[in-house]
């Protein structure tokens, strides 16, 4: 049970972040910029509910890989690897198709980043603990 409570529970905290992360990123800094590009493309951007909800699983499992990934690198490692395997990949995959309106990587890149890093730290004050005890 004990090693279930040290697992699930920096799993969740940093779900949390990353969910309340990608929201405030998203819906208040550059909901403009996908909108507006989505338009161009004569699409409507994708705002539905069940879209949340795969941003939430998206969120859950980039959390379960940031827990895996702490495990063998420090924090710098552990943040630069996550958000290379996170973000990096999607933005190119998304480039790919066409529909990743650029301008806003300028927020996008260093708010990623700094949710990787605070993802890496609570996950990573997890471990110390269970070190410490």
């Amino acid at each position: 049970m004990n090693q279930l409570k040290k697992t699930i529970s920096p799993i969740f905290l940093a779900t949390i972040w990353i969910s309340l992360s990608e929201f405030v990123r998203n819906e208040f800094l550059v909901k403009s910029f996908w909108i507006k590009h989505y338009q161009d493309l004569g699409l409507t951007f994708p705002s539905e509910s069940m879209n949340g909800a795969v941003w939430g699983i998206w969120s859950l499992l980039f959390a379960v890989a940031i827990f895996i990934i702490s495990k063998k690198f420090d924090t710098m490692q552990t943040t630069f690897l996550s958000w290379f395997v996170a973000f990096v990949l999607m933005w190119t995959v998304i480039g790919n198709l066409g529909v990743l309106p650029y301008g806003l990587l300028l927020y996008a890149i260093p708010l990623s980043l700094l949710e990787s890093f605070v993802v890496t730290l609570i996950i990573k004050s997890f471990q110390k603990k269970q070190l410490l005890s």
